[in-house]
Parts: C-alpha cells; structure tokens; sequence
C-alpha cells in the first residue's frame, strides 16, 4: 500500500488517527484503554487522548463513562453500512461459515485482506465444548501469522510475497522465530502445494488453525475461510479431512462472490 505524500498538509496526524481507528475496531466490544491504544500505536500518551478526543468529537470514537475505555463510535457504523454494499461479503458468505462450522463442528471464520493484514469479519461456533478464543469479529492479524493470512500471502504472486517480506522485517521480532523468513517461506511453500494452511499452535499454544484462501473474480486471494480448535483435535488423519471441507467451501465462497459480481 502506498504511503501519503509527505507533502500534503496533515498527512501525519490523519494517519495516526486512521492507525488509532483501527486499533479501537479491533479491541473487539470491550474496548481498549489509552495506554494499551497509545503502546501499540507508539503514540505519548497526550498525543493519543488529543486524537482520540477529537475522534469521539466527529462520532467515531466514544469512551465508556465506567472504566473510560476506547470503542468504535456511531458515525463507524452509519459509514459502514454504506460501504459495506461495495466491499461486504458477509451475506454471501454466513451460511457457507455455518456450514463449516456444523460439518467439522469447530469455530469457524471468514476473514478479509486489508492491506498488509487480514480482518476477521465473521465468527460461528461450532458444537464441540472446548473452543479456541484466538480470533473473533475484528481481531487482525499480519499476513502469514494466523491461518488466514497465510494462506492468502501463499497464493499471491511471489512479487508480491518478497514486497510484503520486505516491508515487515520485524515479523520474527514480534511474532516469534517461527516467522523469520526461511521458515515462513517454507510454510508459504508448504500451504500452496496442499492447497491449505496448518497453523500448529504458533500463536497461542495448544490453538490450532487452518485456513483456505477465497478468490475474486481475477484470481487474487481476497479472503480466507478458517477453522480453529484445541491441539488434541488436530491429528494428521483429521487435518486431512478438516482440509478438504475447508476447500470445498472456500470454492464453494469463490465461485458465489464471482457469480455475484459479474
């Protein structure tokens, strides 16, 4: 994604108020405070609640009068819904992440590419007790760290690939060294020969994922549906089972947003 012009009166704080938007959507409905917000936004803390406020001004953002945490605001919603008749899959894709969810009866998602990273748009559970709480409506995540990401990442061109790569040396840094680039690069490898991708656990321990990349209409991996549960569900027998329901409704989802937009 290109960057603004430094040129242009503004820039800078119109994009530390975007980067605080984005860090409030995705503290889920419980909110966010002004430190976690101005930590991962590596803002002061008066330089956060300035922007912050002048966000909750315009009705995007609002604070809880009880514990003054951060969450979206009405005006988030009202500008949602209106864009949501261009770029909303959502009503496409419920019933096919239902489906999921009740074949292989574990939490199932349906997640976009935004940018550099994946959204989770859509939640269901499925029937077994023990479920995995590591994604939910809003949450992000940096392409190639959960399930979802990789494998959209896997299936973008491999210009594409070295770009992202490029711009996110960090990933190791942040994420653990499972996602240095030689091992994230064998596991880009790895998802796109089997088709989908296996996440054993490396972001919360015992929180397995697969995911399956959902295509537009020009073949670019726009989306991804995926499954999570508890490590002792995922054996290698049940992972290939898992994996072909999951790519029999991620065609499934491609073929529906093709149909769709024509």
């Amino acid at each position: 994604m290109e960057s603004a012009p430094r040129s242009i009166p503004g820039t800078q704080a119109i994009a530390r108020a975007a980067s605080l938007l984005r860090l409030v959507t995705a503290s889920g409905p419980d909110g966010a405070s002004l430190q976690d917000l101005a930590r991962s936004a590596d803002l002061s803390r008066s330089t956060t609640h300035r922007l912050l406020s002048a966000l909750r001004a315009e009705g995007l953002v609002d604070r809880d009068a009880e514990n003054t945490k951060w969450m979206p605001g009405p005006e988030l919603f009202l500008m949602g819904t209106v864009a949501a008749a261009r770029y909303d899959v959502t009503a496409l894709a419920r019933d096919i992440v239902r489906s999921l969810a009740v074949k292989t009866e574990e939490s199932a998602f349906l997640s976009v590419r935004r940018a550099d990273e994946t959204v989770c748009l859509l939640r269901e559970e499925g029937s077994f007790p023990i479920r995995s709480f590591v994604l939910s409506e809003g949450v992000r995540f940096p392409l190639g760290v959960a399930s979802a990401g990789l494998a959209i990442l896997s299936f973008l061109p491999d210009h594409d690939v070295d770009a992202y790569l490029e711009r996110h040396p960090d990933l190791e840094a942040t994420w653990g060294r499972p996602h240095g680039e030689r091992p994230l690069r064998a596991r880009l490898a790895e998802t796109k020969e089997r088709g989908y991708a296996v996440n054993p656990g490396l972001i919360v321990e015992g929180s397995w994922g697969l995911g399956a990349a959902v295509f537009d209409r020009s073949g670019r991996p726009e989306w991804a549906l995926s499954l999570t549960g508890v490590g002792f569900r995922f054996g290698p027998d049940r992972i290939a089972d898992l994996g072909r329901t999951l790519l029999a409704h991620a065609h499934q989802l491609s073929a529906r947003i093709a149909g769709a937009r024509r």
